[in-house]
């Protein structure tokens, strides 16, 4: 087996075998790329903290780390002080998901455990940090939530005042496969310049 390709796959087995607090993957591997890998731990041990640092800074790259299983996103240039502010973030809730639950909403339930939306006779699959966010807008309906507070208590970022879309791109994937359920009819509203909140039942 060629170094580079032995080395990848050392990685891999590492990564599904081994026991960390944290995996920073970078995207641009050797044979496998960071997006594979990632998807591929994820699938094995759905509670393992994963960063992804990669110079692919496009939305459409950002998507598709957060859908292979990225706990967050980084794309270069980065600080150093970025950079802990989010490793610290994933730190502190890795274990500690809001969405354990069950909850039923406007003719969709949202199963925790299973990480599952279902209307009628169609169901959609969701990441812990999709289910986290309906789960705490539902529990502050009566609000509008913003996007600072979204950071310090879903993604547990001890300084929310760090520039990152992540709230953006999660909200933006939430709201398709909620229009794969229910249609055009939105679930989640966004007040200009102030946050999210559930649309009243």
């Amino acid at each position: 087996m060629p170094p580079d390709r032995r080395a990848t796959a050392v990685l891999l087995k590492a990564g599904l075998e081994g026991q960390f607090d944290l995996i920073i993957l970078d995207v641009m591997l050797p044979t496998l790329d960071g997006f594979s890998i990632c998807e591929a731990i994820r699938n094995k041990k759905p509670g393992q903290g994963i960063i992804i640092i990669t110079a692919k800074g496009a939305e459409d790259d950002i998507v598709t780390g957060f859908k292979a299983g990225a706990d967050d996103y980084i794309s270069k240039p980065f600080s150093l002080r970025e950079v802990m502010v989010r490793v610290e973030a994933v730190l502190r809730r890795t274990g500690k998901n809001l969405g354990d639950g069950e909850v039923e909403y406007r003719d969709i339930f949202f199963d925790g455990k299973n990480l599952k939306a279902q209307a009628g006779n169609q169901s959609v699959e969701l990441t812990r940090r999709e289910m986290d966010i309906i789960i705490y807008l539902y529990r502050n309906q009566e609000r509008i939530v913003s996007k600072k507070e979204l950071l310090t208590d879903v993604w547990h970022y001890a300084d929310a005042d760090i520039e990152t879309r992540t709230v953006d791109i999660h909200m933006l994937k939430l709201r398709k496969k909620i229009a794969a359920l229910i249609g055009d009819k939105p679930l989640i509203e966004t007040v200009r310049g102030e946050g999210y909140r559930l649309i009243p039942e």
